[in-house]
């Protein structure tokens, strides 16, 4: 397991919903590396609650969103735009019962589009929530160009090995 830097953070009005850690109504999420997938371990404030304290089902969206383009950043070493999410909601998620995990793998490239799996699972390790990602992927160059993709190697610290 290898925590991953958040390397927007020097971007001059950065203030990403899911991963700005100066975002105080964020997500503030953090992720790090394990084996083929990018993961999260993230604990709900209750803030984030829709009906009574149950996550709400569009911050869960916005979870599998989030981590699915950190994915794209660090695997694919590119950047792109969300182009489709295909989400099965199968148990309540509670903001008051400690720390969920994340989890994000890729299932195939078809040219530049990204099938992404993503899944959220509960305090127990229980299967909550699902999704097909699919990412419009774009070419490092023009990630670096037009979607402030900052390289690669800046997800991880100085000098680790990649």
């Amino acid at each position: 397991m290898r925590e991953l830097r958040n390397p927007f953070v020097s971007l001059e009005g950065y203030n990403c919903f899911g991963c700005s850690p100066g975002n105080s109504i964020g997500l503030q999420m953090k992720f790090v590396e394990e084996s083929e997938e990018i993961v999260s371990y993230w604990e709900p404030k209750k803030h984030f609650q829709g009906y009574h304290t149950v996550l709400h089902g569009g911050i869960q969206a916005t979870l599998m969103d989030e981590i699915a383009s950190w994915f794209v950043y660090v695997k694919l070493k590119s950047a792109g735009v969300t182009s489709k999410a295909e989400i099965r909601y199968i148990k309540p998620l509670y903001v008051d019962r400690g720390v969920l995990t994340i989890r994000a793998s890729l299932l195939q490239m078809r040219r530049n589009l990204a099938d992404i799996s993503v899944k959220i699972f509960d305090q127990d390790n229980v299967l909550c929530a699902e999704s097909l990602m699919v990412y419009f992927t774009v070419s490092p160059e023009k990630s670096k160009g037009n979607l402030y993709y900052p390289g690669y190697e800046n997800f991880y610290g100085p000098g680790e090995k990649k």
